[in-house]
């Protein structure tokens, strides 16, 4: 599986992560019982199907690695594996946080190439 998965938040999520040394999720997260990532491959739509228009938001960068075995890969859109993450996101794990801006034809912009 990839070393890099990344996490899409509300700015006011992650604000909160920082001020307490982990992430917890998002509200969707703690509906389902774990922290929703996707890969590289993957984030662009996810974005486009479930933060579609929505502003003020975070893309997360985080090291899979570091997330031993509380990290599964499990089948979800498409059939396709997913990476989920059963339990906090400790802040050590992310490799960066920044803001994902909305271009203006309403789609997500990522700035740089993911891996």
């Amino acid at each position: 599986m990839t070393r890099i998965i990344y996490k899409i938040c509300d700015r006011a999520g992650w604000e909160e992560a920082e001020r307490s040394g982990v992430f917890r999720g998002a509200p969707v997260d703690a509906r389902d019982g774990f922290i929703h990532f996707s890969t590289a491959a993957q984030v662009r739509e996810t974005a486009a199907i479930h933060f579609a228009g929505e502003t003020d938001l975070m893309l997360i960068a985080a090291d899979a690695a570091v997330l031993g075995d509380a990290l599964k890969w499990e089948i979800s859109r498409g059939g396709a594996l997913f990476p989920h993450l059963y339990g906090v996101l400790p802040l050590s794990a992310v490799l960066w946080a920044k803001p994902l801006a909305l271009g203006c034809d309403g789609r997500h912009v990522f700035a740089e190439p993911l891996q």
